[in-house]
């Protein structure tokens, strides 16, 4: 488990929210562009604020290293995301 009591209350705090909002989010942009439809402004301004998150939590996950295949999982799927993007974005 975690290896402080704070990074417990922590890490339950972002798997409830990665379980509730984020891994939705991220499940329905995946759709959408393996749909062949472009990335709007606000799809944009919430993978980059995934990506801002998980450099913050990296330094956690380090302390923590039970979760770093979820952490992998969870950035493969934001790489699909982005490169199938760009795909659409490119015509591709």
């Amino acid at each position: 488990m975690a290896d402080t009591p704070s990074d417990a209350g922590v890490i339950q705090v972002l798997l409830d929210r990665l379980n509730k909002q984020r891994l939705p989010r991220l499940l329905a942009l995946k759709e959408k562009v393996d749909l062949g439809r472009r990335l709007d402004d606000g799809d944009l301004a919430f993978l980059n604020e995934v990506l801002g998150n998980a450099n913050d939590v990296a330094p956690l996950v380090e302390r923590n290293p039970q979760y770093q295949k979820l952490v992998a999982q969870i950035v493969a799927l934001y790489k699909e995301i982005t490169e199938k993007a760009l795909e659409n974005e490119r015509g591709t």
